[in-house]
């Protein structure tokens, strides 16, 4: 985020040298790109759309067309087979998107690099209602205007709390008909701060305001309503009031809430080790940790040349995205000289965590943090020794602000090594117990995200025996609301006294563009299934048989997923097949503790936004125009204050059903996790895990890590001492 969110990140004026060349065309948008880019939009805006003031939200880099790109890196696009021949420069594009301040009416422009500079390609004006993406320096105009304005200070010290004490979480508004979609709104999560670095979230306050954006003002303030018991004896309960819809504008929020205010809870829940200590003479940290260092004495095992990563015979190329945050490209792997294609691209495209509480406004919070705000403006500053240990290898970023200056990101992406483990291992008790054992080393590719009070740790992991996985990490803070001493709480838990932890869900859609051994791909569904066959037939005379069911996926579609037949897929290139197995090359997807399903309703407002949640795979025929792929977002490109299902998200794309076998497709994989919080989980929550991974199958002729050398660590000691293993045969 911006300064005072990040606290180091920062916005950079242009240099005065020139635009440098870069590497590999899919290299992003460098600080001087950016300035430069904003630059030509401004006189653009000036001179040809009369826009007296404007305000930056994105600016990034129009990636070229795919096949383009791997005939200017030379892979091929059926493996075996030469590349195409290689184009001279590509051409070098960026994207904006901007709102013009006066008539609050969004545009889109294409600009592409010449030897003069950028020059503005193409203009679209979005039509009234879109919305481009929330910027950090909005959320932090929002928070400026709800502690500066007058009722929210009176309403503030209702219950005790000073101006100066007061802070907001700004939000997207979610949905809301009440307000115009030609207006920018946001929302504010209101907390108190009773010191400059105690946790805010342990005291919430009973009022959330709506702020438009775009002309600087607080224009309402929801009373959420809250639960009373009818009858003690049955806990039973109800809202104290009749309906968990929204109410009109004209109606006060105090008539609506029918409670009366609460006073925020005053007890501190701090989340730093030295405000704990300071507060609490019981308190100390644990001193029976003893150092745990990671070393390479001899270095990395990894190249990076530019934003292109080497590793094993792995190469890849990494990007900061302004949306995504990490994009990985041009995945391949080197199978003995062969260059064999993987992935085009891998991303987190779209993810949202809707809230389970009824009543309003909390029904509207669902938050999508890629599509609404962007996980690169939103990334921290990593740490060394603290978010990444070992030798390391750090990747920046860039993003614009809103008056166009670039803001950049030092340490954004990391890249290191780390022992995963046994890699393969097998004893031979015939021969004396001959015993090898190689151990698994894997290429991380990482950032950390902060969104308000969550924190999400993304990794990329690669394999030395061709597996990929991707991994998340959740911790952060919880999302907490007042509650009465006694009240009952159905939709959450109650973590502290009056503090009020709803129930939520965190869904994320990774976008696979596959390359399985070239561009035409098609996915396979196999199905693991008890025989027919009766026990005690010649078939299944024991009962025990169990076969595979397969199908081709044939159109455009979504599929659901299937624990009793153990479902998996698998991406496959018909044109080569295993010289065993028979089977087609493929690499196969599996879900770890990830699967879940969307659990508001068919129709509900966040399902209508949301549609990729409620799958957990989505194939569709990947479709390219002069601004890049349409099959990019799953929610929309824009999303901020949608309504309903747009027409240029997935449920729309699989419409058309297409053709899905043998083509150029894209998969968009959804997983995620249901979080009925816990005690345990304030005031910081310990991660929670969840992981899809990607397999070779019948990709490789045998296993690709054989020639990995076996494991000896001669560094290794008994605790006890003594002497240690010289070898592991």
């Amino acid at each position: 985020m911006a300064d005072k969110l990040r606290g180091t990140a920062s916005a950079v004026k242009a240099s005065a040298s020139p635009l440098k060349k870069h590497i590999h065309p899919l290299d992003p948008l460098d600080p001087d790109e950016i300035i430069a880019a904003s630059r030509a939009v401004q006189l653009y805006a000036a001179q040809k759309l009369s826009i007296k003031a404007l305000r930056f939200l994105v600016c990034n880099l129009l990636p070229p067309p795919k096949k383009q790109v791997l005939a200017y890196l030379g892979i091929p696009l059926i493996t075996g087979q030469e590349p195409d021949a290689r184009p001279g420069e590509l051409p070098r594009k960026a994207e904006v998107d901007f709102i013009d301040l006066l008539t609050g009416f969004a545009y889109n422009l294409v600009l592409t690099l010449g030897g003069s500079g950028w020059a503005v390609e193409s203009v679209e004006k979005l039509p009234a209602g879109s919305q481009p993406q929330i910027s950090p320096d909005e959320l932090l105009e929002c928070e400026k205007i709800i502690k500066a304005d007058p009722e929210i200070q009176r309403l503030a010290k209702e219950v005790g709390i000073e101006p100066h004490q007061i802070y907001a979480d700004g939000w997207a508004i979610g949905y809301d008909e009440r307000f115009p979609l030609a207006a920018r709104i946001l929302q504010g999560f209101c907390f108190a701060r009773y010191s400059e670095h105690e946790n805010l979230y342990a005291h919430p306050l009973d009022f959330i305001p709506v702020v438009d954006i775009g002309v600087g003002k607080v224009i309402h303030i929801d009373f959420p309503p809250h639960y009373t018991y009818v009858n003690k004896e049955e806990k039973l309960h109800m809202l104290s009031t009749t309906t968990t819809a929204p109410y009109p504008l004209d109606v006060t929020a105090l008539d609506h809430s029918n409670r009366g205010r609460i006073p925020p809870p005053t007890e501190r829940f701090d989340l730093f080790p030295d405000l704990i200590v300071e507060n609490d003479n019981n308190f100390k940290l644990r001193d029976d940790l003893k150092p745990l260092h990671i070393i390479q004495p001899e270095g990395v095992s990894f190249q990076v040349n530019g934003h292109e990563v080497m590793w094993q015979k792995w190469k890849m190329h990494i990007s900061f995205s302004h949306r995504e945050g990490i994009a990985l490209s041009t995945i391949t792997y080197n199978d003995d000289g062969v260059i064999r294609p993987i992935l085009y691209r891998l991303s987190l495209a779209e993810m949202v965590v809707p809230y389970a509480a009824p009543e309003y406004p909390h029904s509207r919070k669902f938050a999508f943090d890629v599509g609404e705000y962007g996980l690169g403006t939103m990334a921290n500053e990593l740490a060394l020794g603290c978010d990444c240990l070992g030798q390391i290898h750090y990747l920046p970023g860039a993003y614009v602000n809103n008056s166009g200056q670039a803001v950049i990101i030092k340490n954004v992406i990391c890249i290191h090594e780390e022992d995963a483990g046994v890699l393969w291992k097998h004893s031979d008790y015939r021969t004396g117990g001959r015993s090898k054992a190689a151990r698994a080393r894997r290429l991380v590719v990482s950032m950390v995200c902060t969104l308000a009070n969550y924190e999400y740790v993304w990794n990329y992991h690669f394999y030395q025996d061709g597996s990929i996985d991707f991994e998340i990490k959740l911790t952060g803070v919880l999302q907490t609301y007042i509650a009465r001493e006694d009240e009952p709480n159905p939709y959450g838990t109650t973590i502290a006294p009056k503090i009020n932890a709803q129930y939520h869900q965190h869904i994320f859609s990774l976008r696979v563009d596959p390359m399985v051994d070239g561009l035409a791909n098609s996915v396979l569904e196999t199905d693991v299934i008890p025989s027919p066959a009766p026990v005690g037939s010649p078939e299944n005379f024991a009962g025990n048989a169990f076969t595979t069911r397969n199908q081709v996926l044939k159109l455009e579609g979504s599929r659901d997923y299937d624990w009793v037949v153990d479902r998996r897929w698998k991406v496959i290139n018909t044109n080569r097949s295993h010289y065993a197995s028979g089977e087609y090359t493929g690499y196969g997807i599996h879900f770890k503790g990830a699967a879940l399903p969307l659990l508001a309703k068919e129709g509900s407002w966040v399902a209508q936004r949301a549609k990729f949640a409620s799958k957990p795979l989505w194939v569709v025929k990947d479709k390219e125009t002069e601004k890049g792929t349409e099959r990019m977002w799953p929610s929309g490109k824009y999303v901020p204050q949608s309504r309903g299902e747009v027409d240029d998200s997935i449920g729309k794309w699989v419409e058309g059903k297409a053709s899905v076998e043998n083509e150029d497709v894209v998969l968009f994989i959804t997983v995620g996790v249901t979080h009925i919080p816990r005690p345990e989980d304030f005031p910081v929550m310990p991660v929670e895990t969840l992981k899809v991974s990607f397999r070779p199958q019948s990709f490789f002729k045998i296993n690709p890590a054989m020639d990995v050398p076996e494991a000896k660590d001669t560094r290794s000691v008994l605790v006890s001492g003594g002497e240690s293993c010289s070898s592991c045969d």
